[in-house]
Formats: C-alpha cells, sequence, structure tokens
C-alpha cells in the first residue's frame, strides 16, 4: 500500500472512531489535525469540514435574498420571457403575480422552447407554461431540503417568511455548494466580492457586506435589526440612501456609489478625515 492510501486510512480511521460517540467538536479537530499532518489535501478538507457544519444550515443561510432573484411577472409575453432566460443563464425561473411576494409558478427553459419552436403558433400566456412552485420555510434544514429536493425530483423551491411573504430563493446546486463548494458553469458571471479594498485602508462594499466582516477591518458596528451595512445604512437613516449621500459614523465615510428604490447595492468606505477627532456617533 502507498503512502496516499495509508494516510486516507488514517484520517478515515481516526474519523470512523469518533462518529456515533464523539462531539462534533472533536470531529472538527480530528479532521484539522488530518490537514495539518498532511493526511487530506486542503479541498478534502473543505469538503468534510461542510459536510460536517451541513446539520447547522437553514435554508436563509444559503437562499438567494428575495431582492436578488431573477423571476418574471406572469403577464409577460413568452417570448420576454425567453430572453430573460437568456440573458439571466438560468434553465428554471420563478413567475409572480402582481409583487415578488406573491410567486405563483416555476418556468422551465426546455418547456419555454418547446411553445416557441413554431414560429407560425401563437405562444400560449405563461400560466399555462408555467409549473407548480415549491414552497418551503426558511427555517427548514437544508439537509431536510436536499432529501425532499431528491424525493419530489425538483431542483428548485421558494423560501417563505414567517408571514408567508417570499423571502429568496434556493437550488439543489446552493445546497451542495455547501459542501463542495463554488459550482460555476459557462452561465455563471464572476461574482463581486463584498468586501474589496481599493487603496490604503481604502474599501468598495456591496450592500451585502456583513457587519461582522467588517469588524476584521477595525469597523466597529453591530445591530440585533439588521446584519448587512446597506440594510444598516438604510435603517439609521430612515430611507435608502441613494448615489452621492455619504454618512460618517465610528471614524469611518460610507459613500453611496449605487443604489435603488429597495436597496443600496455599492458604497465606497474609508477613513473619516480627522478620525481621531470624530466620537462614535449615530447617523
Amino acid at each position: 500500500m502507498d503512502g496516499g492510501s495509508e494516510g486516507h486510512s488514517t484520517i478515515w480511521s481516526r474519523l470512523g472512531r469518533l462518529f456515533g460517540h464523539d462531539s462534533e467538536e472533536s470531529l472538527e479537530k480530528a479532521i484539522l489535525e488530518a490537514r495539518a499532518e498532511g493526511e487530506v489535501e486542503p479541498e478534502e478538507e473543505s469538503m468534510l469540514l461542510g459536510i460536517l457544519r451541513f446539520n447547522d444550515l437553514q435554508v436563509q443561510d444559503t437562499m438567494i435574498p428575495r431582492t436578488d432573484i431573477d423571476c418574471v411577472p406572469e403577464d409577460m409575453p413568452l417570448p420576454e420571457v425567453a430572453r430573460v432566460i437568456v440573458d439571466s443563464g438560468h434553465s428554471r425561473i420563478p413567475v409572480f403575480r402582481d409583487t415578488r411576494d406573491n410567486m405563483v409558478g416555476i418556468l422551465h427553459a426546455k418547456d419555454v422552447l418547446r411553445c416557441l419552436v413554431d414560429a407560425n403558433a401563437t405562444p400560449p400566456p405563461v400560466s399555462e407554461v408555467m409549473r407548480e412552485p415549491f414552497f418551503v420555510p426558511e427555517t427548514k434544514s437544508i439537509r431536510t431540503l436536499l432529501q425532499e429536493f431528491r424525493a419530489r425530483k425538483l431542483h428548485i423551491a421558494i423560501a417563505l417568511d414567517e408571514y408567508g411573504g417570499t423571502s429568496g430563493l434556493i437550488t439543489i446546486e446552493d445546497v451542495l455548494e455547501e459542501i463542495v463548494g463554488d459550482i460555476e458553469d459557462e452561465h455563471d458571471a464572476p461574482r463581486q466580492q463584498d468586501i474589496r479594498a481599493v487603496g490604503d485602508r481604502v474599501y468598495e462594499l456591496t450592500g451585502r457586506a456583513l457587519l461582522e466582516d467588517l469588524e476584521e477591518l477595525g469597523v466597529n458596528i453591530s445591530s440585533d435589526e439588521v446584519d448587512t451595512i446597506g440594510g444598516y445604512l438604510s435603517m439609521e437613516a430612515g430611507h435608502v440612501p441613494g448615489a452621492g449621500e455619504s454618512f460618517t459614523l465610528h471614524g469611518w465615510t460610507f459613500t453611496i456609489i449605487d443604489a435603488d428604490m429597495k436597496l443600496i447595492r455599492l458604497l465606497r468606505m474609508e477613513p473619516a478625515k480627522d478620525a481621531a477627532a470624530i466620537p462614535e456617533e449615530e447617523l
């Protein structure tokens, strides 16, 4: 038996002794020790830790937020829907009635194409082509959701909040990525980093940048109501700030670069001028 096989035997033997009668902390420690000793590759370590932490994840931890969902209104003509599908690169797309809080169906690209093959035929309305959506509470365990995806032979679900409104969307790909990491195909656009350094202590942030991640940069902002910098600035300002608006708090200046009526998309963060003289203040 070669060294590589012996290494794999060692780690799996170690994990085998732990599973079933020891804590998750011990399992995680065993995986980290095996990585440090060269018994597993970094990719294998990441997958093992992903499996270990899988039980603790809920739909709301993994889903695409409602504001980022690519979807179409129920009254959109089918040829226009086809264009949205092409532009988005998705093979399945949700359909809403009146507002995004009221998702009524899922369109499959193959169903849309089937209806558009005959150029001489009048395309049917979206309501005749869409399929019934699969709704799940945002608090559902993603382990349970994966089992339901398999049993129902489905790939996509609409997540609902406690009031029955749409809170997000989750796919089987999103669930599997929690174990194996990002799965990218030729249609995936490069993912924008939520925090990107653009100069000495100058950063470009998306509105989704987490407050807890900003703490690592020395920005001490916390909130019991929101998790992101975009949500925090909107909450404190009492409205969604528009492009060009600027705020100073905790020694940092936040300038909005891009926003719409619903959310902040992009902003710039840099130390406030004469930061030492500025006390921690609210907006």
